[in-house]
């Protein structure tokens, strides 16, 4: 399969490292998470807040899309989401920054291993792709409606 860019490169990152290497730069990135909260004045097509049973506390996704329709996330964690949801909340944004809505709904769930390792996701096996699907649902729920994609009409995934 082939990646996302930027998200290639987090994967090759992580990849190369051992166990306690990746839970060190895991908890790196779950430290960058607020940098991906979404501006003041910012809007979005499609803004999903909740709490779901998979999680500890809310989490909202808010999608935009640019002139190209490239896929732009932003995101909020409530403060009892885990270290884990938080780190692949800042990858996610990150890596899945400027991709299609087609390339979103493509990638494959099997790179999660690749970065949280193997021992982390046998632990946490029902967590750790809690923020992908959710970044799916919701360019899902965009890229099969009829809106309009100008920033100014959003979407909630309710």
């Amino acid at each position: 399969m082939t990646y996302p860019p930027k998200l290639a490169e987090i994967i090759a990152f992580f990849e190369s490292q051992t166990e306690d290497e990746r839970r060190g730069n895991l908890i790196a990135y779950a430290g960058q998470a607020k940098k991906h909260e979404p501006k003041p004045g910012e809007t979005f097509a499609l803004e999903d807040v909740r709490k779901d049973e998979e999680c500890t506390d809310t989490v909202g996704v808010f999608l935009q899309l640019d002139a190209e329709q490239r896929a732009h996330f932003r995101i909020t964690l409530g403060p009892q989401v885990q270290t884990l949801t938080k780190a692949l909340a800042a990858i996610l944004c990150m890596g899945l920054h400027g991709t299609t809505l087609d390339e979103i709904l493509a990638l494959p769930a099997d790179f999660v291993p690749k970065i949280v390792g193997g021992q982390l996701v046998r632990i946490r096996s029902q967590t750790v792709y809690y923020i992908l699907t959710r970044m799916q649902d919701a360019a899902r729920v965009l890229r099969e409606s009829s809106l309009d994609f100008s920033p100014k009409s959003a979407r909630s995934l309710d």
